[in-house]
């Protein structure tokens, strides 16, 4: 029995049970359920079920059910990567903005997806659904849990079993920093990164620092930019990892990805990127870039929601480099008893084997079910915009943001030649600002001594002009 699947079974339920819709009571015995048409009567055995495909025999016992959170009906990786390289589903119309497919309240400006993206609403049904079938005895569990990956993975130019689940974007850098040995003391490697990386990935590796002595060095901004020659001058033949956030959180300045995994690898070091400011608004192509590690949460650009990320590691670097840290039962793809009547004797209590792919290495438990039936919406939703599109979509409205936010007082901190969906500047007098935009029911995030704004899909030049007049 694959052990990436949740074992069920039915709990005696005491008193009356409320069924979602496609469970309703059988009008001649109100006792009993009116079963779906897919879960006919067996022809052979009218007091038995036909179940329908995706629910398998359990191979242990031909008498029981292998109910869970399966590959569907035995989907493998590869079929799984056919699925969605095939045309996503999304809308008809592509033009942008796609102010109707979010449910923003009337009369309320947006312009903070950078912070929280707001769930589209075919996210929010499909989250509704699987909240039904959650607060219901007849469990929805017979989903594809890889197809959120191998769409993931084709937004990235990625293989599947290079993709893992992980809760956050932390998780992913943890786990990559852990693999690689770093920190553990008795070491000289070294690690470079830039002062505009994820605070969250500093801390960490400061802790590091200040707990294990490890060689961390940090390249600071000049114009705020990240100088890739103040890199070159750090990387040394003793550098394991160089760590940077592909969009920087603080102001959107964008690294050459392919340039810094140049450089790292010619100094015979790896890359880990923090992409979770790009992944979905930026073109990413891990293959053309050569990075070696990326990792992201979904609740910003992706439209997901929180606790369910992803964390991509180069497959042949899975085991060679990146030592496997922690290990769970959702890494197995067999596992078998040896104490229970009928079982094949051995030396322990159970054997089991472990997958070779990414989520063999990375995923320990059960991840975000709800967020997973969100992303298998709001993945192929994403895709079938096109990031490209999404890209250019935003280059008219920051354009409009760099000439006339100065002639305001605000003091640009975002390099002019940047793409990304971020864009900040500086201001003087944070609580006058924060009232202003209160007032004028506009959110974007107003830091200690920065504003930042970062347009999305459904933003348009109107409520660009919306926030420039709250701040006039």
């Amino acid at each position: 029995m694959n052990r990436r699947e949740f074992v069920s079974g039915m709990a005696a339920l005491g008193g009356a049970a409320v069924f979602p819709p496609q469970y309703a009571q059988n009008p001649r015995d109100p006792g009993a359920l009116a079963l779906p048409s897919q879960i006919a009567q067996n022809p052979r055995n009218p007091g038995a079920l036909a179940l329908p495909s995706q629910i398998a025999q359990n191979p242990r016992n031909p008498g029981a059910l292998a109910l869970g959170t399966p590959v569907v009906d035995g989907t493998t990786h590869a079929q799984a990567a056919q699925a969605a390289s095939a045309a996503p589903a999304g809308p008809a119309d592509l033009s942008l903005p796609r102010k109707a497919d979010f449910a923003i309240p009337e009369g309320e400006t947006y312009i903070n997806s950078a912070y929280v993206h707001p769930m589209p609403n075919i996210g929010r049904e499909a989250l509704r659904r699987y909240l039904e079938s959650r607060c219901s005895p007849v469990l929805d569990t017979h989903y594809d849990r890889e197809h959120a990956k191998a769409e993931f993975a084709a937004l990235i130019n990625a293989k599947p079993p290079e993709i893992s689940y992980v809760p956050n974007t932390s998780t992913g850098e943890n786990l990559v920093v852990n693999g690689l040995g770093l920190g553990k003391g008795g070491t000289d490697s070294n690690v470079v990164t830039d002062a505009l990386h994820f605070d969250g990935a500093l801390l960490h590796l400061g802790e590091l620092k200040r707990r294990t002595g490890l060689d961390v060095r940090i390249v600071m901004p000049r114009d705020f930019r990240i100088d890739l020659k103040d890199m070159e001058r750090v990387i040394d033949k003793k550098t394991r990892l160089v760590e940077i956030s592909l969009v920087a959180m603080t102001n959107g300045f964008q690294h050459d990805l392919k340039a810094v995994c140049d450089l790292a690898h010619s100094r015979g070091a790896y890359v880990y990127a923090d992409i979770v400011q790009a992944a979905g608004n930026t073109p990413i192509d891990v293959r053309a870039s050569g990075v070696d590690f990326a990792a992201c949460a979904t609740f910003k650009w992706l439209m997901g929601d929180f606790g369910l990320g992803f964390l991509y590691v180069k497959e042949e670097l899975l085991d060679r480099v990146l030592g496997q840290t922690q290990y769970g039962y959702y890494q197995a793809t067999t596992m078998q008893s040896h104490f229970l009547p009928g079982d094949d004797t051995g030396p322990a209590p159970y054997s089991w084997s472990l997958s070779k792919d990414a989520t063999g290495h990375f995923e320990v438990g059960t991840s975000g079910s709800g967020a997973q039936h969100v992303l298998m919406q709001t993945l192929p939703y994403i895709r079938k915009i096109g990031v490209e599109k999404i890209q250019a979509h935003r280059q008219p409205l920051l354009k409009k943001l760099r000439e006339e936010m100065p002639r305001l007082g605000f003091t640009p901190l975002t390099p002019p030649e940047s793409t990304s969906a971020l864009i900040s500047f500086s201001m003087k007098d944070r609580a006058a600002v924060i009232e202003r935009l209160k007032k004028a029911n506009v959110n974007v995030r107003v830091a200690e001594d920065f504003l930042r704004i970062s347009p999305s899909v459904f933003n348009d030049m109107g409520d660009v002009e919306k926030l420039l007049e709250a701040l006039s």
